[in-house]
C-alpha cells in the first residue's frame, strides 16, 4: 500500500509540474484502448455471432425452428441433421475429392506464380511492361468474362493441330482436371494474377546487393533463386498457398467448367436445395416441397462444415500469414 501510495503521490507530482500534460497523456491512451477493445468485440462478435447461431440452430428438431420461444438453446436436440447434410453432399468423398484438388492446383499456382514473379521483379525482357499489364488485367477482369473462349478452347482442345494429326480430331477435356492444372502452370487459374503481384512486391524488396554477392560467391541464377531468394520469400508464398486454397475450396465457377468429373463439395453444397425434396420424398413418384426454414437449416449445417477445415488451416499457419502481410509492401 505504501509503495503504490508512493506511485501515485509520484505521478501527481510530475502532472503538476507539467502542467496536466501527463495526466491528459494517460486520459487519451485510456479512452484509445477502451475504444480499441470495443471495435475488437464488435469485430469478434459479429465474425463469432453467426457461426455460434449456425451451429445452435443446427441441433434443433424441425419443431423447435417455428417454436417461437426458442432463440439460441434447443430444446430438442439432434444429431440427424448432419446425417442429412452428409447423404445430400456426399460427405466425406466430396470433402476428401475437394481436398486433393484444391492441395493440387494451390501448388501449381504458387510454383508458377513464385517463377514469373521472380522474373518480374528481376529480369529486363522485352515487352515487360506490357505483360506485367495483362497480370494486372488479370486481378481487374472477372474469370466469367472469358468462359465462352474458354469452353471452346477446352472442349475442344487441338494443341496446334497435332492432336488432329493423330487421333482425326480434337479431344475434349472439360470433365479433366488436366486443363485447370495448365491453366494454374501457365499463371492463367483463379486469381493468379493477384498471386504474381503480392510476389513480384515482395521480391522488388529484397536489397540487389544480396543477389550480386551470390553471383561474385560463384552462384548461378538458378542457385541463387533457391537458396538465397526462396527461403526468404516463405513467409509471403505460404500466403499465396493458403489464399488459393481457400478460393479454391469453395470455387464454383472453375469447377464447374473445367471439374465436371469430380465431385466437389462446393458443388454438391450449391445443389443441395433442389435434391432435398427428393431427398425427403415418401417414394420415388411424389416429390416433398421441404419447408424454407427446414432448407436454410440444413444448408447452414453444410456452410459450418466447409468452414471448419479452413478455420483450423488458418489456427496452425495464423502467424505466417500475419508476418507474410507485414513483409509485403509496394517498394520499388
Amino acid at each position: 500500500m505504501t509503495k503504490e501510495r508512493t506511485t501515485q503521490n509520484h505521478f501527481w507530482e510530475r502532472n503538476r509540474r507539467s502542467g496536466g500534460y501527463l495526466l491528459k497523456r494517460r486520459s487519451k491512451q485510456i479512452a484509445i484502448s477502451v475504444i480499441r477493445a470495443v471495435l475488437m468485440f464488435g469485430l469478434c462478435f459479429m465474425i463469432i455471432q453467426p457461426l455460434i447461431t449456425r451451429f445452435a440452430r443446427s441441433l434443433m428438431e424441425e419443431k423447435d425452428l417455428y417454436d417461437s420461444t426458442v432463440v439460441l438453446l434447443p430444446r430438442h436436440a439432434t444429431l440427424v441433421n448432419y446425417k442429412y447434410v452428409a447423404d445430400l453432399t456426399g460427405f466425406p468423398g466430396t470433402m476428401i475429392t475437394t481436398l486433393w484438388i484444391s492441395l493440387v492446383v494451390s501448388v501449381c499456382q504458387v510454383v508458377a506464380a513464385t517463377l514469373a514473379s521472380y522474373g518480374f521483379a528481376r529480369f529486363d525482357f522485352p515487352l515487360k511492361k506490357f505483360w506485367f499489364a495483362c497480370v494486372v488485367m488479370l486481378i481487374i477482369i472477372p474469370p466469367q468474362t472469358i468462359s465462352p473462349a474458354l469452353y471452346m478452347t477446352f472442349a475442344q482442345f487441338d494443341f496446334f493441330g497435332i492432336i488432329t494429326a493423330i487421333r482425326g480430331g480434337p479431344i475434349n477435356l472439360r470433365s479433366n482436371i488436366l486443363p485447370y492444372l495448365m491453366m494454374c502452370l501457365t499463371c492463367m487459374g483463379l486469381k493468379n494474377g493477384l498471386f504474381i503481384y503480392m510476389l513480384r512486391q515482395y521480391f522488388k524488396s529484397i536489397p540487389v546487393s544480396l543477389e550480386e554477392a551470390a553471383y561474385v560467391d560463384g552462384c548461378g541464377t538458378f542457385h541463387t533463386f533457391i537458396q538465397i531468394m526462396l527461403p526468404d520469400a516463405m513467409p509471403i508464398i505460404a500466403s499465396c498457398f493458403l489464399f488459393s486454397f481457400v478460393w479454391q475450396w469453395t470455387d464454383l465457377f472453375y469447377a464447374r467448367n473445367f471439374l465436371t468429373g469430380y465431385q466437389t463439395y462446393a458443388v454438391r453444397m450449391s445443389t443441395m436445395a433442389s435434391a432435398m425434396g427428393k431427398y425427403f420424398s415418401a417414394s420415388e413418384t411424389t416429390q416433398v416441397i421441404v419447408d424454407p426454414h427446414r432448407t436454410m437449416q440444413l444448408i447452414s449445417i453444410a456452410v459450418l462444415i466447409c468452414c471448419v477445415p479452413l478455420i483450423i488451416l488458418y489456427c496452425f499457419t495464423q502467424r505466417t500469414f500475419v508476418e507474410s502481410l507485414a513483409m509485403t509492401g509496394s517498394k520499388e
